[in-house]
């Protein structure tokens, strides 16, 4: 009697998912694009007054923030932009021009895992960072920081 070892052995190889190594690169910010408008001043004033009244800063110790309009202003003031693809994303300030945003070169790659989380950041000139989430482990290739070579800003992830 011949058995069915092998057919059975077969059919679990071919059913079994493959693990495929994805190859993540910083995205080039020229073609970057800002997805929502930056809050106007009398926005910023208004949330100001809300975020940091009396009653919100009893339950929020960190008076830095509070402290000015100008501390509040500099961690508010900020936009969504997003990689042509919409895998990156970050949140930029609204002080910096788009032109200089886009004009932005790429300096470093860094891995950044945090529970089941891992989170590829890029970081450009101008304190420009964009980030993409994903639950697959990922590595760094080469030592990460890539300026002029945006190329070996990579990531492995599977």
């Amino acid at each position: 009697m011949r058995t069915a070892y092998p057919i059975l052995l077969l059919v679990a190889v071919l059913s079994a998912p493959a693990a495929f190594a994805e190859t993540i690169s910083c995205p080039d910010l020229a073609q970057a694009v800002q997805v929502g408008a930056c809050p106007s001043e009398e926005e910023l004033r208004y949330t100001y007054t809300g975020y940091c009244s009396d009653n919100a800063r009893m339950y929020d110790m960190k008076d830095d923030v509070c402290s000015s309009f100008g501390n509040y202003r500099t961690l508010k003031n900020v936009v969504l932009w997003e990689s042509s693809d919409g895998a990156f994303s970050g949140y930029l300030s609204c002080d910096l021009e788009a032109s200089t945003v886009k004009a932005a070169p790429v300096a470093t790659l860094a891995i950044a895992r945090k529970g089941n989380m891992t989170r590829v950041v890029c970081t450009y000139g101008d304190g420009v960072t964009l980030s993409l989430r994903t639950k697959q482990s990922c590595r760094a290739e080469g030592d990460g920081t890539c300026p002029g070579n945006p190329a070996g800003c990579r990531a492995s992830c599977q």
